[in-house]
């Protein structure tokens, strides 16, 4: 028998507290970002990690502003959203080498959108042979390591400056 580990899930089904309000909103308070996933946050746009990801690095882009679709962004949220985005393959590249990415939004429930009042994007890199059986029979996804190594290796890319902006610090 072969045995799967997810350690980050057991806080999940043991804890009593779900979190209130929308999980892409980040309010001001910068304290909690690495329990949330957080990897950045700029002035319209943020990242962060997919707590129950497909498989590892697999990331969230969101509008800070609280939008249920993209109709609903200014040019410059939808600018910003889009240069993010970008940032955020970029950072995947350099740290974890993928060979390509699935990237895209689900727009409603029906059509796979867990949280569908905050659109976001899903930024999902894959290598070659990445997928198995496992998921399309057992309805089980293997991640091979934990969400919170993942975290402290995408963090330090999302804090260098951007060379299009070297004022920017860690701003896309």
């Amino acid at each position: 028998m072969k045995v799967l580990w997810a350690p980050w899930r057991m806080e999940y089904i043991l804890s009593d507290q779900k979190r209130e309000g929308c999980i892409f909103c980040p309010g001001e308070d910068r304290s909690q970002d690495e329990e949330r996933l957080i990897l950045h946050v700029g002035s319209l746009s943020m990242v962060m990690m997919n707590r129950y990801p497909y498989i590892n690095g697999h990331l969230l882009v969101a509008p800070v502003r609280h939008v249920s679709d993209l109709d609903g962004l200014s040019q410059d949220e939808t600018l910003d959203l889009l240069l993010t985005v970008r940032k955020a393959l970029g950072v995947l590249r350099k740290a974890m080498a993928p060979e390509g990415f699935n990237v895209g939004l689900n727009l409603g429930r029906v059509a796979g959108a867990g949280v569908e009042e905050h659109v976001h994007f899903h930024i999902v890199p894959r290598w070659n042979g990445d997928t198995n059986s496992m998921t399309v029979l057992g309805e089980v996804r293997v991640i091979p390591e934990h969400i919170k190594e993942t975290y402290g290796k995408l963090l330090p890319f999302f804090r260098e400056p951007n060379p299009a902006n070297p004022e920017s610090g860690g701003e896309i």
